[in-house]
């Protein structure tokens, strides 16, 4: 009996289960997918905020990523000034990046507000 244990136990190991590298490869296949998808995403979000920087212009109204809503007033190479206040015509510096949105109706400023909270 002891012989045909130490039989069985000197068998061959067991082959590991098929398909194994294909489980690997499509699970690096998505992943890559994955990192290619979020990253096309971004870099169209980034060229679109890129996009409404470069084309602040005066008389625009924003809101900036501080939730401050303005008319653009005069537009330096990095630098925003906003109209905040129109009855003691207070004005705020900003820096360019700080522009969040360009609202062009009540519509854009519900949404704007929407997200805020």
């Amino acid at each position: 009996m002891i012989a045909q244990i130490l039989l069985l136990a000197q068998g061959t190991p067991a082959a590991p289960p098929p398909g194994g590298g294909k489980l690997i490869i499509g699970m690096l296949l998505f992943v890559g997918v994955f990192f290619f998808m979020t990253h096309r995403t971004q870099k169209r979000e980034r060229q679109k905020k890129e996009d409404l920087l470069n084309n602040l212009a005066k008389n625009d109204r924003v809101m900036t990523i501080g939730g401050v809503i303005g008319t653009i007033v005069a537009v330096k190479d990095n630098q925003i000034t906003l109209k905040v206040d129109e009855n003691t015509n207070t004005r705020m510096t900003f820096i360019r990046r700080s522009i969040q949105q360009v609202i062009r109706s009540d519509e854009d400023l519900d949404q704007a507000q929407m997200q805020r909270s």
